[in-house]
C-alpha cells in the first residue's frame, strides 16, 4: 500500500473544478490515493461520484478512499474508508467491510492511535501536524514530536495531513511520516498536477535521503 501522496478533493478550495477533475489532475501528477471528501453532497450524489473517480483510479492503478462514508465507501466499490474520531470505529467497519478493505483513522494522540491500530486499522493519518486553514475545524496543530511519539507505538504505516507543503515535507518524512495527505498544497495550486508531481517526487527524495 503506497501512501506517499494522498490527495484530498475539495471543490471550494480547487475553485470549482469538480471532484472527479481534481482527481484526474492529481493522479496525471502522480498522486498514489485519492480521497472523495465532501460533508455537504448528498448520499445520491456522492455515490455518483463516488462511482465516476472508482473508474479514474482504477484505470491509473491508484488507490480510491471515501472520507467518513462507509455505506458510500462500499456501494461504489471504493478500495476503503477514512474515519474520524466521531466517525464508527474501525472495529465496526472491519466487521461489516469485506477482506481486503482499507480502513484508515484519523488520530490525534499516542492512545487514539494504538486504539485504531487494535480495532483492525490499515493506517492512520496525524492530523493536523501543523496548523491549516483547510478544514475549519481541526485545532492547532498537533506538532512534530507527536508524529514521533505515535510512530514509536504503532506498526501500521502513518501519514501526516494538515499544513503540509513543499517547505516542510522533508521534515514531517524524517519524524518517522510514511506519507502525506494533502488538501490545499495541491488541490488549491493553479496548477494541480505540476504540485502533486512536485510534492510525491519530494516525498520519494526524503526517504531515499533517509535510508543513506
Amino acid at each position: 500500500m503506497n501512501l506517499d501522496l494522498y490527495v484530498i478533493t475539495d471543490e471550494e478550495i480547487a475553485g470549482g473544478l469538480s471532484h472527479a477533475e481534481i482527481a484526474r489532475r492529481a493522479l496525471a501528477g502522480g498522486a498514489d490515493v485519492i480521497q472523495l471528501r465532501d460533508k455537504e453532497c448528498g448520499s445520491g450524489d456522492l455515490l455518483r461520484i463516488g462511482r465516476i473517480i472508482r473508474e479514474i483510479t482504477r484505470k491509473k492503478g491508484a488507490i480510491f478512499i471515501v472520507n467518513d462514508r462507509l455505506d458510500i465507501a462500499l456501494a461504489c466499490n471504493a478500495d476503503g474508508v477514512h474515519l474520524g474520531q466521531d466517525d464508527i470505529e474501525a472495529g465496526v467497519a472491519r466487521q461489516i467491510a469485506p477482506h481486503g478493505f482499507i480502513i484508515g483513522v484519523s488520530v490525534g494522540t499516542v492512545e487514539e492511535a494504538v486504539h485504531a491500530e487494535q480495532e483492525g486499522a490499515d493506517y492512520l493519518a496525524i492530523s493536523p501536524v501543523f496548523p491549516t486553514a483547510s478544514k475549519y475545524n481541526a485545532g492547532p496543530g498537533h506538532g512534530l514530536e507527536v508524529l514521533q511519539d505515535i510512530k514509536r507505538n504503532v506498526s501500521i504505516p502513518l501519514i501526516a495531513i494538515g499544513g503540509i507543503n513543499t517547505g516542510n515535507v522533508h521534515d514531517v518524512i524524517a519524524a518517522g511520516a510514511d506519507g502525506i495527505a494533502v488538501i490545499s498544497a495541491v488541490v488549491g495550486s493553479p496548477d494541480i498536477t505540476a504540485a502533486a508531481r512536485q510534492l510525491r517526487e519530494l516525498v520519494r527524495k526524503s526517504k531515499m535521503k533517509m535510508r543513506s
